[in-house]
């Protein structure tokens, strides 16, 4: 992929799942990738990993409910390469209930890590990409959201929200900011292992042993997004498994 070798790529959520796999992929393809989480130790085994196949990459603590995180995983970027090109923001939680259980901690952290840890990701990055005159943001979304089903309702107005920003943010660029949303189906992750809701959880997990897909295909999307020449932007990809209702 001649056009993203050498790329410097920042990616929330990167500890592990769909994250890590998208550094991973994005590094064997000569990108120089900083990577953004909670958990140091993980962090630095992905490096780690990344280095001993001969990749370039370097990794920055964070929390994405702190807009200074986001700053700092931006600067890291900046500091270590001199330039960034895309940001990934990748991070995100799921906790599913009918909306009158009223998991309103559950809502809450929803709201601060899938809308405002993307809007803070988005917010440290624009001011970088304006004075390079380039960027691309690219946002992993959900298929939550394009098909309204109960006990996601507030998972799916989060990331329906991010669509609804980013659409208005693409119509404002004047082409120099590129932007992607990327909304992946049931994917093979340990996305489930965070849902307080036993009965949901349950049946997420089952749905991944029946339906779903690798996570590289979701790299391969991203790939593919930010390959692109500068003059074309891949809008939205929605990537799920073919047997997925």
């Amino acid at each position: 992929m001649k056009n993203i070798k050498g790329k410097v790529v920042a990616i929330t959520g990167a500890s592990s799942g769909m994250g890590k796999v998208i550094a991973i992929e994005l590094a064997r393809n000569g990108a120089k990738v900083v990577i953004g989480a909670r958990r140091s130790e993980r962090l630095l085994q992905i490096v780690e990993e990344i280095k001993s196949e001969g990749g370039d990459a370097a990794f920055a603590q964070i929390d994405v409910k702190n807009k200074a995180d986001l700053v700092y995983l931006v600067n890291a970027a900046v500091g270590q390469y001199g330039k960034l090109d895309v940001i990934v923001n990748n991070a995100g939680i799921s906790q599913l209930s009918r909306v009158d259980e009223l998991d309103i901690d559950g809502w809450e952290e929803m709201i601060d890590i899938n809308l405002k840890g993307v809007l803070y990701g988005m917010a440290a990055a624009i001011p970088v990409f304006k004075q390079q005159k380039s960027g691309h943001i690219v946002n992993i979304i959900s298929t939550s959201g394009i098909k309204i089903v109960p006990m996601q309702g507030v998972y799916a107005g989060t990331k329906n929200a991010i669509r609804t920003i980013a659409e208005a943010f693409r119509q404002e660029s004047d082409g120099t900011i590129r932007i992607t949303g990327i909304s992946p189906g049931v994917v093979r992750t340990d996305f489930a292992d965070g849902i307080k809701n036993h009965e949901m959880k349950t049946i997420i997990k089952k749905n991944m042993e029946n339906l779903a897909i690798s996570p590289y295909a979701i790299a391969n999307a991203v790939i593919y997004a930010i390959s692109q020449p500068n003059d074309v932007e891949v809008g939205d990809i929605v990537i799920r498994p073919s047997k997925q209702n």
